[in-house]
Formats: structure tokens, sequence, C-alpha cells
């Protein structure tokens, strides 16, 4: 599978550590002790594999221990409370998806603001969300799978992870964009259990992050119809774009980047962006990135934050249009 090929190669990269060059900034201002990162998300998650390979490489580079913290639940809200609460001293790092921001828009009790209480780091990298079924579905495009729900609509659900940028996303292409309002979405508590699911036919098509599903596109398990990329993926460059599909307007990424908490030094935002990229830039890392199916971003600061302001409107928009209810 990608994810074991994945952490075989990131024990990997470990043997290959640049001692020096952590010495070397070792004697910088900043770090000059641990660094927490926390991860919103249960363990083995893309989240939490991009997060470790983070945390590996800043510890060599940077000369101090970076280490990985899961706090998971209530779509990233747990974790993303304590971040906010925490020093803003760039000793406690977030790595978030584009839930921070809708969070937002769906719960209306949070305890964090995501811009106030947040200084953006930088979007690692990103992936789309994938439209796939399981064998049995007679459908090899999105045509063909609309015609079928249409004919038959009580035959038919999909699986999804929870609430969140998962079930908007899925909300705007199946009610608001195809009209099909009558489709069930069977929600689940994770990318696993979601998976599984549609692995065995109880939910024969499923939208999702394309990491957690690319292994079973891989061996023929799952079918992919289309990526919700403007382009296609380079991984799965056979899968058409939703827009190549004849739908329009429904572009949308998985997107896992760095916060720190609101308030901290330009300075440490600076260094930790800077590093981030040159990490990214590395030919190991790209290709590890490729394995579970990211493409690398390393946006600076500002992009980040208008990412995530412009993920608010688009995701507010989309609960009023559908008549989703606000928690």
């Amino acid at each position: 599978m990608k994810r074991q090929l994945f952490i075989c190669l990131l024990a990997g990269v470990a043997l290959a550590t640049n001692v020096a060059h952590a010495q070397q900034q070792n004697n910088s201002t900043y770090p000059t002790r641990q660094v927490r990162v926390v991860v919103p998300y249960p363990a083995g998650g893309p989240t939490d594999l991009v997060a470790r390979l983070l945390a590996q490489k800043l510890t060599e580079r940077m000369g101090q221990s970076f280490y990985v913290e899961n706090a998971p639940g209530a779509s990233g809200a747990i974790g993303a409370g304590q971040v906010a609460k925490a020093a803003p001293d760039g000793y406690t790092l977030l790595v978030v998806t584009n839930d921070l921001a809708v969070a937002s828009v769906t719960n209306s009790n949070l305890s964090y603001d995501p811009i106030k209480n947040f200084a953006p780091v930088t979007i690692v990298a990103g992936s789309p969300q994938v439209i796939a079924v399981h064998p049995s579905v007679p459908a090899t495009n999105m045509k063909e799978l609309i015609a079928l729900i249409k004919a038959n609509p009580e035959k038919y659900n999909y699986a999804g992870i929870g609430i969140g940028y998962g079930q908007l996303s899925s909300e705007r292409l199946f009610k608001l964009g195809l009209n099909l309002p009558e489709l069930i979405r069977v929600p689940f508590n994770g990318a696993a259990p979601a998976v599984n699911s549609t692995l065995a036919g109880q939910t024969p098509i499923i939208v999702m992050g394309l990491p957690p599903v690319a292994p079973y596109l891989a061996d023929g398990k799952l079918r992919g119809l289309a990526v919700s990329s403007p382009t296609r993926s380079q991984a799965f460059p056979d899968i058409p774009t939703l827009g190549e599909s004849g739908i329009p307007d429904q572009e949308s990424e998985l997107q896992i980047g760095v916060v720190a908490p609101a308030g901290t030094p330009a300075t440490v935002v600076s260094a930790l962006q800077r590093e981030i990229a040159e990490i990214t830039a590395l030919p190991e890392v790209k290709n590890l990135l490729d394995t579970v199916s990211f493409h690398v971003v390393a946006s600076a600061p500002a992009a980040f934050e208008k990412q995530i302001k412009d993920d608010i409107a688009t995701w507010s928009k989309v609960m009023k249009e559908a008549n989703i209810p606000v928690n």
C-alpha cells in the first residue's frame, strides 16, 4: 500500500540525517528547545503522515526536537482549540487542513477564531478529492454514475468523513451542482472506516481526499471517476477532472498547512516557512509526498491567510444554499 511504502521511505530518509546542517542550525536563536507539533486528527492519516515527515526534517535541520502530538476530535476543533490558547512563542504549532476554516462556518460554539487566533505559516501540500465507486457499480465515468443515481436513487449512497470540508464539498457537488438531493451521504468518523465500507460495497460510492483512497485505486479495488482539482492528478493521470466530466465550478483541494498561535513573532513564522519550503523542495521529500498523492505548495504566510478567508466565504455560501444547519 502507498501508506506502508511512505512509512518505509520515511524511515529511510531518517537514516540520511544531515548532522552537520543540524549542528549549524542549533546555534540559531530559534528554536532553543523542543517544539510541540499538534495534529488534530488520529495517527496514521495523511495529515499525521505529513506532520511526522515535517517534524523529522525540521528536527534534523534546526537542531531541536519537533515532536508530534495527536489531539483528535470534532473535525480538528479540539486540537485547534488547544493551540489557539498556547503561548505565541513558536514552541507550539498546529498542522491543519481546510477544516480550520470550515469549522468556523459549521460550528457556532468554537472556542477560537481561525483568523484572529492563528498566525498562518504555510500551506505545505495539496491533494484533490476523488469520486470513486466499488467495482460492482456499472459506471466508468461521472455521466454514467449520474444516470444510475437518477434511475435508482434508493439503490445508491456514498461514504464521507463526518462534518466539515468533506461534507460541504460533497454537498456542493451532489445537491447543488448535480441536483441529486435524494442521494444519501453516510458519514464516518475517519477515512479508514469510510474506505472499508466502500471496499465492502456497503456504501458503493465514496467522496474522499485522494491519499486514503489511492492504494485501492492503484490495485483496482475501487474505480476512480473524477478528481476535484483543476488539473488531473499526477499520481492518477487517467482519472479526469470534474470539469472535464462536464461538471463545472466544483474545484476544491484538500490542503495541509501549518499555523502557530496568533502573536507568534514574525521572525519565527518566517524562519519556519523558509525551512518548510526548503524541506518540501528536497527530491526525497517530494517523492514521499508523491507516494501519498500530495503535491508541494509551500505558500507564503499571506497566501495561506487569504486561502483561509476564501474558504470561509466559499463554504459559508454552500451552507446557506444547501440549507445545512449550523451546529
